[in-house]
């Protein structure tokens, strides 16, 4: 121990004495490194701060890649699909798309193919269904994980409903959006889009099956890839000024989101977002609560037409069903006060404009307007043998024209009053109506409205040119067989115009110019209006002969028949028979006998009838045109000519001021007449056309002091004219012509 302790204090003495010379060197080393640091104590300390940055970052990527975000057990079970066969269409994103339609006139149908036709040409499958040939209950769910786009074109029909094609489509959509049984997410995986053609003077229906097909698809999960578009008929509203315009700048959207969608790209963020909360979601979080209210409260879509204009990713899909943050409930009520606020605006904006009707003239400059007839219009009406003038306006040669060209006989009217058939120019100042009669044989291609919101051309200009076109087409029957040379020139001086053409003439501002315009040329004028119109007709100056149609007797056949855009329509029609019984002048009811659908309403009619008193009642069987997607209307329908006659005897017993006067077999048309035109126990319903102007001229003349009535102007009835005459209203100075193969009746006026 001794020797330990010895040895011990000498290592100690030696090492001491060393340590003690290189500590006090560390400690000289050591004081000026940190005396260094010191001076240069700003570069260390941004170092720090750089590396502590980093450092942060990398933590925060790393914890947020480990973060599991729950998943849906549906989307789960496709993930470890994809991960046993990593083979199997992982790069593909849109398989194809199938195109539904829903058509009544054919206009859809026709988009749907030519959509189909653009999205073959770039390499993506397509196919095009017709709604009623397609089975949701079956074959939608099917869709959720096929990777098809789903494109829905269809067409508002009477009344906001869908068209019959497409009817159980919609039946079966809005049941599953409601039923429990199917989920609110059961068609969660479809992808759509919608496209609604409707027509916005139907104020109140307008696209209203596009809106309930979005509502109901949305309800039930699905996405949208893209804003729904509403196109529009009526061309002043129209955003590009028709629906065939509006349906071109959609497909060009869809077909440009549609390349997107294949190459796997989602719709890029703003870049506004907060942080944690997307934008996008939070509007679609908005959208869900709306649409799940509205189907709560059986509201129609006022909240979802606020939130139409968020298109739908596959990342939005997730927001479905999610619970609105605090934070965000007073954005949502804000938004949907907007919209409520933004939708009363605009229906008081409707009423409006539904007040001031025909003839007010509007805020909006003439140059503001657009043409009434768009060029898709343009060709269908050109096709069918129409002479159009300007924007507004058109000339048809009658098909009775050409038959008393050729001696084969007149129209109804050369019977009933006396107007020579191949002088009369069939025309109409305006192509619009405000109906859309189910009897109507220009198949809906004519415009609709309720009110003028077109350019407008002069009167002038309308007649010249009518004139000259109807003179044109008088002038391509020289030398064909069987046409009578003194005829021939005969019908190259117009002497009768018939406003019967097409559409409602009294909603030209300018009527009253135009009528006048045709008197001083010597021409009669044979006026047609729907009784929609009263206003109009109190203010018309004197005509030859004033018609009003009358095509039902009660407010639901009217309804029915007509299929009126005016919702007053069955008062507006009241007034306008109370209208026509203030005029002095010749006045006439037109009535449209459909079978299975008006000739059971006889006394409804006789109380029309005391209601206008009109000289003259017109009974004519309806006319059937060929088929039409437009109307249902078949050869089933078309009463025979011993059941008008039935029909017009009954209705004169009740009627003891009106008597059966004339009849035109070939029209399947009778007249009744009031007894005044039956003078000394004659007839006298035919019209002294040269009286009637000298009587006009005396009127304008005077300033409309020096009235006139229908007796003074009136001629006798021939014999062969009468009812009961052995000819049955055939000119014996015609030869009646029968066709071998008549497949159809394609009476004129």
């Amino acid at each position: 121990m001794l020797f330990l302790a010895v040895f011990s204090g000498l290592v100690y003495s030696t090492v001491g004495a060393e340590m003690s010379g290189t500590l006090t060197d560390v400690w000289d080393y050591a004081e000026s490194y940190l005396l260094s640091v010191w001076q240069n104590r700003f570069y260390v300390y941004s170092t720090a701060a750089v590396l502590t940055g980093v450092w942060f970052i990398i933590n925060m990527l790393f914890k947020e890649k480990k973060t599991v975000s729950p998943v849906n057990p549906s989307l789960y079970k496709s993930a470890k699909k994809q991960e046993l066969s990593p083979e199997t269409e992982k790069d593909i994103h849109v398989s194809g798309v199938k195109v539904f339609y829903g058509s009544q006139t054919g206009t859809a149908k026709g988009f749907a193919k030519e959509l189909a036709e653009d999205v073959s040409s770039r390499g993506i499958q397509c196919e095009v269904i017709d709604m009623k040939e397609y089975d949701p209950d079956d074959r939608l769910s099917e869709e959720c994980t096929s990777k098809m786009i789903c494109v829905f074109l269809v067409a508002t029909y009477t009344d906001g409903q869908p068209t019959e094609s497409a009817e159980w489509f919609c039946k079966w959509l809005e049941e599953a959006s409601t039923d429990f049984r199917y989920g609110k997410t059961y068609l969660m995986g479809i992808r759509y889009a919608v496209f609604g053609l409707g027509n916005s003077v139907y104020v109140g229906h307008y696209n209203t099956v596009s809106k309930n097909i979005d509502k109901w698809l949305w309800m039930l999960s699905a996405a949208r890839i893209m804003t729904r578009v509403e196109g529009d008929c009526n061309v002043v509203k129209s955003r590009h000024g028709s629906v065939q315009a509006d349906f071109q700048a959609w497909k060009s959207k869809f077909l440009s989101r549609l390349q997107a969608l294949a190459k796997g790209e989602k719709k890029a963020c703003s870049g506004k977002c907060k942080k944690g909360s997307c934008k996008n979601k939070k509007k679609h979080k908005e959208e869900a609560e709306d649409s799940h209210s509205l189907a709560e409260k059986n509201s129609e879509e006022e909240l979802m037409e606020s939130s139409s204009d968020a298109e739908s990713s596959a990342e939005e899909e997730k927001s479905h069903g999610s619970v609105i943050d605090m934070e965000d409930l007073g954005n949502v009520m804000n938004q949907m006060k907007k919209a409520k606020r933004m939708e009363g605006d605009e229906e008081e904006s409707q009423r409006v404009k539904l007040s001031k009707q025909n003839g007010v003239r509007k805020s909006e400059s003439e140059e503001e307007r657009r043409e009434m007839i768009t060029p898709a219009l343009r060709d269908a009406l050109t096709k069918q043998g129409y002479k159009l003038i300007g924007s507004h306006s058109g000339v048809k040669l009658c098909r009775w024209t050409k038959s008393m060209l050729r001696g084969r006989g007149g129209c109804y009217k050369h019977t009933f009053y006396g107007i020579e058939s191949h002088r009369c120019m069939e025309t109409t100042p305006s192509l619009a109506c405000a109906n859309k009669c189910v009897f109507c044989w220009r198949h809906h291609t004519n415009p609709v409205g309720t009110e003028w919101r077109w350019k407008m051309d002069p009167a002038e200009k309308i007649i010249q040119e009518a004139m000259e076109n109807h003179r044109n087409m008088i002038r391509q029957f020289r030398g064909v067989p069987g046409v009578r040379p003194e005829r021939f020139e005969e019908g190259l001086t117009v002497k009768h115009c018939a406003l019967s053409l097409v559409g409602e003439p009294i909603m030209y501002p300018e009527i009253n110019s135009f009528l006048r315009l045709l008197h001083q040329q010597n021409i009669s004028s044979f006026l047609v209006t729907n009784a929609q119109f009263p206003e109009e007709i109190r203010n018309l100056v004197p005509v030859t002969q004033l018609y009003v149609s009358v095509d039902a007797s009660t407010k639901d056949s009217l309804k029915k028949i007509d299929r009126p855009l005016f919702k007053d329509f069955w008062q507006r029609f009241l007034d306008s028979l109370r209208a026509l019984g203030e005029k002095q002048q010749r006045t006439v009811y037109r009535l449209t006998l459909v079978k299975a659908w008006n000739v059971d309403e006889l006394k409804a009619y006789s109380d029309l009838i005391a209601l206008g008193q009109p000289d003259f009642i017109e009974v004519k069987g309806v006319t059937y045109c060929g088929e039409s997607s437009a109307s249902s209307l078949t050869m089933a329908n078309v009463p025979w000519h011993e059941e008008v006659i039935y029909f017009v005897q009954q209705l004169a017993n009740l009627l003891p001021d009106y008597e059966i006067a004339c009849e035109h077999e070939h029209s399947n048309c009778l007249l009744l007449a009031h007894h005044k035109f039956k003078v000394d126990g004659e007839w006298w319903t035919w019209i002294n056309y040269e009286r009637f102007q000298e009587l006009i001229q005396e009127y304008e003349e005077s300033g409309g002091t020096k009235s006139f009535s229908a007796m003074d102007y009136m001629a006798k009835t021939p014999r062969w004219a009468l009812f009961g005459a052995r000819e049955r209203g055939f000119d014996p100075l015609d030869t009646r012509f029968q066709r071998k193969n008549k497949t159809k009746d394609i009476s004129g006026c």
